[in-house]
């Protein structure tokens, strides 16, 4: 597994993370450990990156993802997310807290702004993230969905720490935020976490084959390379099953030259 610094810090964090959006939602037992197994099976191949929220299932992924950690909380580096309706001060500390009963922890390794919402001063919830961080639950501040103006105004309203990362929408399909936020991004030394790298399983079949054949990957782990090939970009596709999640980790055990990339930017 490739590993890659974290914003400005010195944090190491696997380049391919694990997504936990519709986890949490199962119909049996076992359906439930199943979503477990596949998580742990991805720390197991090195993959130490896990997003959720308190959003996902109505708070069950997080519980899901306590499940995977126990007893392995140290080797994993954990983002949550607050929803954009707990952003005055208080609601933030409120669903810190709950996000943290429910992953069976004492701090988070990363705590994101799921949306802005333009009712409420990020000033505001900046303070409260800081104040989240001085008191040890909270290691890292970083949004979600933000564009340049947003990221400039939390950026600002940070006093003591910085902002590290923003999760936003990236993928070969969904290429917008090349456009401005991706470069802003990089000039920053700001992490960009790429949700949906895989379009929610809409594979791209177009990739060259002569690609595919050359690093003996397939179409899914081309895209993941692909979307992860700046040195600040991290991807967290759904964990949906250990078959997948074997498939992603390996899918940055090499990386093709540059005008692969170009190539397969042009598909």
């Amino acid at each position: 597994m490739e590993y890659r610094r974290l914003g400005r810090t010195h944090e190491k964090v696997s380049t391919i993370g694990m997504g936990t959006w519709k986890i949490g939602s199962y119909r049996s037992a076992e359906e439930r450990e199943g979503q477990v197994k596949a998580l742990r099976r991805g720390v197991e191949l090195g993959i130490n990156l896990i997003d959720t929220a308190e959003m996902y299932a109505h708070g069950k992924s997080e519980e899901v993802v306590a499940d995977a950690a126990e007893s392995i909380r140290k080797d994993v580096f954990i983002a949550s997310k607050v929803s954009p309706e707990n952003l005055h001060h208080d609601d933030v500390v409120k669903a810190c807290r709950g996000s943290l009963a429910r992953l069976r922890t004492s701090y988070l390794d990363l705590y994101q702004v799921h949306w802005p919402n333009p009712k409420i001063p990020i000033k505001e919830t900046m303070a409260a993230m800081e104040s989240l961080v001085e008191e040890g639950a909270v290691r890292f501040i970083g949004v979600s969905n933000f564009s340049i103006a947003q990221m400039k105004e939390a950026s600002e309203a940070l006093s003591k720490n910085e902002l590290v990362s923003n999760q936003v929408e990236y993928s070969l399909s969904n290429r917008r935020v090349e456009a401005d936020v991706l470069p802003h991004c990089a000039k920053e030394r700001i992490s960009l976490i790429a949700y949906s790298p895989l379009v929610r399983g809409d594979i791209v079949s177009s990739i060259p084959k002569a690609i595919l054949q050359k690093y003996k990957m397939s179409p899914a782990q081309v895209m993941l390379n692909w979307v992860t090939r700046a040195e600040h970009v991290f991807a967290i596709p759904k964990a949906a099953s250990i078959s997948h999640l074997e498939e992603n980790a390996s899918s940055v055990s090499v990386r093709f030259e540059e005008p692969e990339y170009d190539e397969v930017s042009r598909v």
